[in-house]
């Protein structure tokens, strides 16, 4: 069954504009640079038609996606596929000189926190207009790359922000691992201040989660609130955000975590150089589809846990995010190809052999079922605690709106102030609200 275009007619015929890229928490290691925007491309001579496909990763994961390119070229005589790839760091500039210079990729991946400025610019087009098959993908999941009725995104797999725990660790400090279904915030930081008092010198409880806002958002609507409304406001409240700092503030009270230099030290040194994976601590927030790199940094047998305060407040918090998206641009020379493609990568149980949990847990459930065994056990891990907590997760976030894109630099800016005490958590909330509250207005 094919989504039905029931959707108002998009006009494709649109001015396009730079967009200004923001820094952001890579996701996984990045590097290599295929160097291939902007391009000419299209049809040939010989009536072969070619695409161009963008996207972000590491070598890993260019090697894999050449390797789809590969099949769905076999299995599709007379379409070519570009590949056109860069780290996350060149991506986002990269694609806008590209978009600006009216050279879109047809194909191109991307992400929640600049979905909506794409879109808004008319850039990308309405994928159920293109009749790309979602009939296996989830309404819900469907919904996280939905604006204004129009499906500018598919996921291309769903992640869940959460607590990863070393059993080691909290072993050889003499604490009981948490009950991830009933513990609170208030638990989570004396279990931390815990950890680090019985596992000596060098060991802290816990790794400062005050640099990404989808700890927030967990939090928020926890308490009933959300991070961002569905009309592309602020939802959270001031108490909330104060909330949320105070708790690496209680945390480097009670020694639970590391003071403000090496916190900051180890948020840029990433999964290999987390408090996780050097076996310096106990607990992190991370994405559950980097378990497989913190345990292999480790070498230890981590698990996922909820975060704290699911039972605590009025509701849960947790929520299923989209690793990526999948987009097709609004001025391709060939939309039935490219939709084709991308009809491909969500469908076919080929692709996800090769890709497995790279693009997150794959959206389609169908195909994801027929991949569960061939899963490392890290990644196993991650697709049973994504099941368990199928019946928990309330609703997903709306996506966010423009200017969201700017929010990983503001976290990151005012936490560090947080930390340094430079601010008070009050005083913090202010400031979030002030220029987030600009961002996406302006």
């Amino acid at each position: 069954m094919r989504v039905t275009a029931t959707r108002r007619t998009r006009r494709h015929g649109v001015a396009l504009v730079a967009l200004t890229a923001a820094g952001a928490l890579a996701l996984t290691a990045c590097s290599g640079d295929s160097g291939a925007m902007p391009s000419d491309e299209g049809g040939g001579d010989d009536g072969n038609v070619e695409i161009r496909f963008a996207w972000w990763g590491s070598d890993d994961r260019h090697q894999t996606t050449q390797e789809i390119i590969d099949l769905f070229e076999d299995k599709n005589p007379g379409i070519t596929v570009t590949p056109d790839f860069t780290d996350w760091d060149g991506y986002w500039d990269k694609l806008a000189t590209a978009t600006a210079a009216g050279d879109t990729p047809d194909v191109m991946t991307q992400e929640e926190r600049y979905l909506s400025e794409y879109a808004s610019q008319g850039i990308i087009a309405d994928l159920a207009e293109l009749g790309v098959d979602t009939a296996d993908i989830p309404e819900e999941t469907l919904a996280t790359g939905t604006i204004d009725d129009a499906l500018y995104g598919v996921a291309t797999g769903v992640n869940a922000y959460a607590l990863v725990a070393d059993p080691q660790i909290f072993a050889d400090a003499g604490v009981e691992m948490p009950d991830d279904t009933t513990w609170t915030w208030e638990d989570y930081v004396e279990i931390a201040g815990q950890v680090a008092e019985g596992a000596g010198d060098g060991v802290w409880g816990a790794q400062d989660y005050g640099f990404n806002e989808a700890g927030l958002a967990v939090l928020a609507r926890q308490k009933g609130e959300t991070l961002y409304t569905e009309d592309g406001g602020l939802g959270v409240s001031k108490e909330t955000v104060a909330e949320f700092f105070q708790v690496s503030l209680d945390l480097m009270a009670n020694g639970g975590q590391p003071d403000a230099s090496r916190s900051v030290e180890y948020q840029n040194a990433g999964p290999e150089g987390s408090l996780l994976g050097t076996n310096s601590g106990a607990m992190g927030v991370w994405w559950s589809n980097q378990l497989g790199a913190l345990s292999d940094a480790s070498g230890h047998e981590l698990e996922l846990l909820r975060l704290p305060g699911e039972s605590q407040f009025e509701r849960t918090g947790m929520y299923f995010k989209p690793a990526m998206y999948y987009s097709i641009s609004a001025t391709t020379e060939h939309p039935e190809e490219s939709a084709k493609f991308v009809d491909f990568l969500l469908n076919d149980p080929e692709v996800a052999a090769l890709q497995l949990t790279d693009r997150g847990l794959p959206s389609n459930t169908t195909v994801r079922e027929s991949v569960l065994g061939d899963l490392t056990a890290a990644d196993q891990k991650v697709a049973d605690f994504m099941a368990d907590l199928e019946d928990e997760v309330v609703d997903n976030p709306p996506v966010p709106p423009q200017g969201s894109s700017d929010m990983q630099d503001i976290m990151i800016r005012i936490n560090t102030q947080v930390l340094f005490e430079e601010i008070t958590p009050e005083e913090a909330a202010d400031l979030f609200l002030k220029d987030v509250g600009a961002a996406i207005s302006g």
